[in-house]
């Protein structure tokens, strides 16, 4: 099975990594303008393979995404000192105005999963460009929130001393600061937090909830500030989604796609729990949320409405 990484900077040589380590796949091909760096970073995970899972991964070009059944679109350009996000953005554009064509000619049936930033626009983008092709919008989706949402349940975790992997719970809407975390939705073991908390002993206090909102919706920024970038988080994201696209199995991601079907979201890419099979989204998952959750998603659709359709118009 045949795995492509368009764009191999912090991202998609973490995610490259991720793969091997997870054994995911058999084949990994990597793409970047910097062929050298391409190359280096093939040869570098290449090495960790005996220590690993018996993958093979190799620099290419376009043409090496034959066959390939996933492609991750990690390819984007860094922000320049007092350029606009909007600027930004144009730029972004017009990189995936090239690579979407480029990858769906030489790999027509494969599923595109995005991880540039921000990554509901390019991921809208991404659609864009592959529907002008022809592809429908569901081969093209996003990471979404699947890095927050497993933020908040870390910190939800460690906060009452369970393992992350027992606590429910999702963040929705932007990949950013306008992300809503859905605590009315949040449980463990069949619980709500609050009857949770009152069972374990452990009170989860307005301040708990807000520091743990905080560290969950800035996590980045503090990242950033210390180290520069965020990789090996969404490295290992991208790990658990080709997974679950080429195994088919059905599981339940906040991954963002084009929404449809759902009052007030209609035609906005933002992230919603979704069913994901093989061939990505399969459909989004409504959640019953309250007053104030519902007036944070809208607020974080109508962010995202805007700035997608100030880019498209420059398309």
């Amino acid at each position: 099975m045949k795995i492509g990484i368009v764009g191999v900077g912090m991202v998609g040589s973490a995610s490259a990594f991720a793969l091997v380590m997870s054994g995911v796949g058999r084949e990994i091909v990597l793409i970047d303008l910097n062929k050298a760096r391409a190359e280096a970073e093939a040869n570098d995970i290449q090495h960790a393979v005996p220590f690993a899972n018996p993958l093979s991964i190799r620099a290419g070009v376009y043409s090496d995404l034959a066959g390939a059944r996933v492609v991750v679109v990690a390819a984007g350009v860094a922000q320049k000192p007092g350029e606009t996000r909007l600027q930004l953005l144009q730029r972004n554009a017009a990189v995936l105005s090239q690579v979407v064509p480029s990858i769906l000619q030489h790999a027509p049936d494969a599923v595109l999963l995005v991880v540039s930033n921000p990554v509901d626009i390019l991921t809208h983008l991404a659609a864009h460009f592959a529907g002008q092709l022809g592809v429908p919008p569901t081969r093209v989706f996003g990471s979404g929130t699947m890095l927050d949402t497993a933020r908040f349940r870390t910190l939800v975790g460690h906060h009452f001393g369970v393992d992350a992997q027992h606590v429910h719970a999702y963040v929705i809407g932007e990949h950013g600061d306008s992300e809503v975390l859905t605590w009315s939705q949040a449980s463990i073991a069949g619980m709500s937090l609050d009857e949770f908390s009152h069972v374990h002993g452990k009170p989860l206090t307005p301040q708990d909830r807000a520091r743990i909102d905080e560290q969950v919706r800035r996590a980045a920024y503090h990242i950033i500030e210390g180290k520069g970038a965020t990789y090996y988080g969404i490295g290992s994201a991208v790990a658990r989604l080709v997974d679950v696209l080429l195994h088919d199995q059905r599981a339940i991601l906040t991954v963002c796609s084009r929404i449809e079907g759902v009052e007030g979201l209609d035609g906005v890419t933002l992230s919603l729990p979704h069913l994901v099979g093989g061939r990505g989204p399969i459909a989004p998952i409504s959640l019953p949320l309250d007053q104030q959750e519902r007036a944070g998603l809208q607020a974080s659709a109508n962010l995202l409405r805007v700035a997608t359709q100030s880019v498209l118009k420059s398309c």
